[in-house]
């Protein structure tokens, strides 16, 4: 199956480079390509990609909020969203919470090795996450500064099991599934099936995601270390 991939960017040279590296690989398709975010969002809804390649800084719309009309166009349907992966020059810790709450589900700097990019498209089309400790880091920062979090997820959070309970910590720590594997001495599988569990049970679309979830709800909350709660990831 061949990924179908949109490029987002307002720099005619930069959607070229791009295109040259995603096409090198047999496995993926560039159908379209956008100079500014309501190009963006009205060809994903045309050519219908399974990945956007989304710059941040575009005119007219900017990437984080033609990630999030994309996202809430869904309406629910998975199928009709695409999976978006954040492409900036800027540092993680500057525009990686608002592009995350606004449904994207991976975020890279633009000077990124092109084997990673190559890497990125799929781990995200595959439906998981593209997060690494510096962008979790990132997002516990953010919740360090914004105020205490309300109680309307409590509800939601009950119904998972202590083993998943376990899970959605080790997921807000921007574990993979490898490392809750090994955490917690189960078989990759199972892991992979308690995740699935964890964000069947609370609504959420992917690892991302949960993350944001994890500390809106306050089930996580930055500098606790007991009870179930965590100070910043390593």
């Amino acid at each position: 199956m061949t990924i179908r991939v949109l490029v987002a960017d307002d720099q005619a040279l930069v959607r070229a480079g791009f295109r040259t590296i995603l096409e090198s690989d047999p496995g993926i398709s560039v159908v379209a390509e956008a100079a500014d975010g309501i190009e963006a969002v009205q060809l994903a809804r045309h050519v219908k990609p399974d990945v956007v390649l989304m710059d941040i800084q575009m005119p007219r719309l900017d990437g984080i909020a033609a990630t999030r009309e994309l996202v809430s166009a869904g309406d629910g349907d998975d199928e009709a969203v695409p999976r978006v992966l954040i492409l900036t020059t800027f540092r993680l810790d500057e525009y990686v919470y608002d592009a995350l709450r606004a449904g994207a589900s991976g975020f890279l700097l633009k000077d990124v090795q092109p084997e990673m990019l190559l890497e990125g498209v799929r781990v995200v089309h595959a439906g998981d996450a593209l997060l690494d400790r510096s962008v979790t880091r990132a997002v516990v920062e953010a919740f360090g500064r914004r105020p205490a979090p309300d109680a309307r997820w409590a509800a939601a959070l009950a119904e998972l099991t202590p083993r998943e309970r376990e899970v959605l910590d080790m997921l807000a720590r921007g574990r993979s599934n490898a490392e809750i594997a090994e955490t917690l001495v189960i078989s990759h599988g199972t892991a992979r099936s308690h995740v699935g569990h964890v964000l069947m049970k609370l609504g959420l679309r992917d690892r991302v995601q949960a993350v944001i979830y994890a500390y809106e709800s306050g089930f996580v909350e930055v500098g606790a270390t007991t009870n179930g709660k965590m100070t910043m990831p390593s």
